[in-house]
């Protein structure tokens, strides 16, 4: 009697069994054509028994193909409902918060072990990521968000801070506006950054040459190493402020828009989530 040794072979039969096609299993699970068919090679060999008829590149079951389907695809579905309860019940003890890159790296990350001697009874799992937000979709409980988009009337959204913008640079590198050779950094992400500050601190930055880069981490980098003036947020550079490596010539300005803790529901439903939120707000409002 055979020993069922590789489930590999099974879950690849049984993703070609329900696709109808070794191409579109493969690209189901992110494998190659030929890994499917290997596969199934191997599993008809080991069987003794042909699970699919191939006929001019197509495959259709044979009956005993359709025989083991009947058994592999609720094996399959009941183990992925088990892995889904199995990480939502990892969930439910994690506070899962999603935050903005640069934010997350260069403010939040620095001052969670504040949080952890806090509250020790609360672990938080950060991922990062910005824009839009799906709750059930991307597994979060509560996201860090710039109000740049709209979110749905359902999403309840605590406003945390104004945004603060302002240009870094060295303590040594040229930042009277105007100056020769003068280089101004910005992101891709936010290409009006300069005209919006510009326009709120009424500066003119026309005659500078300008450099984008793809993040503002990238942006931060690169004044911190003297390549120009960046255009950031204020939460984003507070530590190397306060450490001397950058400086923050023309101070910061509101640019209308601001950071805000969303939430699919109310966060006093969650003893976890009310608590983060208060940890934010008083972090926030003490700088």
């Amino acid at each position: 009697m055979m020993q069922i040794s590789n489930l590999l072979a099974f879950r690849y039969f049984d993703a070609a069994a329900q696709a109808g096609s070794f191409v579109r299993a493969a690209e189901l699970l992110h494998v190659t054509h030929g890994a499917i068919s290997r596969q199934v090679r191997a599993l008809e060999e080991s069987l003794g028994v042909e699970l699919f008829e191939r006929r001019n590149r197509a495959i259709f079951l044979t009956p005993a193909g359709r025989q083991l389907m009947q058994v592999t695809t609720p094996m399959f579905d009941r183990l992925q409902d088990v892995i889904y309860q199995l990480q939502q019940t990892q969930r439910e003890h994690a506070l899962v918060v999603s935050c903005e890159p640069t934010i997350a790296m260069k403010w939040l990350i620095p001052r969670l072990g504040q949080f952890h001697a806090q509250h020790p009874a609360v672990t938080i799992h950060l991922m990062t990521a910005g824009g839009p937000v799906n709750f059930l979709k991307m597994g979060i409980d509560l996201a860090i968000r710039r109000d740049d988009f709209h979110w749905a009337d359902s999403v309840c959204g605590l406003r945390l801070c104004d945004e603060m913008i302002g240009p870094v640079c060295q303590p040594s590198y040229p930042h009277a506006f105007g100056e020769r050779g003068q280089v101004l950094i910005h992101t891709s992400s936010r290409p009006q950054a300069w005209a919006t500050w510009a326009r709120v601190s009424r500066l003119s930055t026309r005659h500078a040459t300008k450099l984008q880069l793809d993040h503002f981490y990238l942006c931060i980098q690169a004044a911190l190493t003297g390549q120009g003036i960046a255009i950031v947020s204020r939460l984003m550079v507070q530590d190397e402020i306060r450490s001397g490596q950058l400086i923050a010539p023309h101070g910061f300005v509101a640019d209308g828009s601001a950071y805000y803790l969303l939430s699919p529901q109310p966060l006093s439903e969650d003893p976890r989530a009310q608590v983060f939120a208060d940890w934010l707000c008083e972090q926030l409002h003490a700088q």
